[in-house]
């Protein structure tokens, strides 16, 4: 037996921790209407969202967008991933950095061919280790900070930043 921090599958509503045989995992294929324990009424899911990280100290004012289905998790971005062979990014290798666009913290522009498939998405993927089991592990490999956003009943931790800590994350997602 060892103690470590881990990722697990957290309901709100519930308030525990789900095992993995109890996380229905469901493709969806665009937008879609779901109910979930703890809503009143059906969420809309499967939203993509785009939005764009400045790069810092860009002479260009050079933005890199991500897409992402839980923009929400933003507000706890570790790094933004492209891959090392994807040639739209050749010249932000080797110590480049983004500006997170609430916080003003300088997020790393990592390089993970694990994460990122160039061809799927804009071919940048915001990394948010404390929400994503393949961020976690990308944080892992890159030695990122790994800071909780949501806490257990579902209110924003101080890591989304003084604006937003403590609002209930079922009253800001916008969907």
């Amino acid at each position: 037996m060892y103690r470590d921090t881990r990722m697990v599958n957290w309901c709100c509503h519930l308030r525990t921790v789900l095992s993995d045989v109890e996380v229905d995992t469901v493709e969806l294929q665009g937008r879609t209407l779901m109910e979930l324990p703890g809503r009143s009424a059906p969420v809309e899911l499967g939203v993509l969202h785009r939005f764009a990280y400045p790069v810092a100290d860009s002479p260009v004012n050079e933005r890199i967008i991500v897409a992402t289905t839980r923009l929400e998790t933003m507000l706890g971005d570790a790094a933004v991933a492209v891959h090392p062979e994807d040639t739209r990014f050749k010249h932000l290798h080797g110590g480049a950095f983004v500006v997170h666009p609430f916080s003003g913290k300088r997020l790393p522009i990592v390089l993970d061919a694990t994460l990122v498939d160039p061809a799927m998405g804009t071919g940048a993927v915001k990394v948010t280790p404390a929400h994503d089991f393949n961020d976690y592990e990308c944080a892992q490999r890159h030695g990122l900070p790994i800071e909780p956003l949501i806490r257990p009943d579902g209110t924003l931790t101080v890591a989304a930043g003084p604006s937003y800590s403590g609002t209930d994350l079922a009253k800001m997602i916008i969907f």
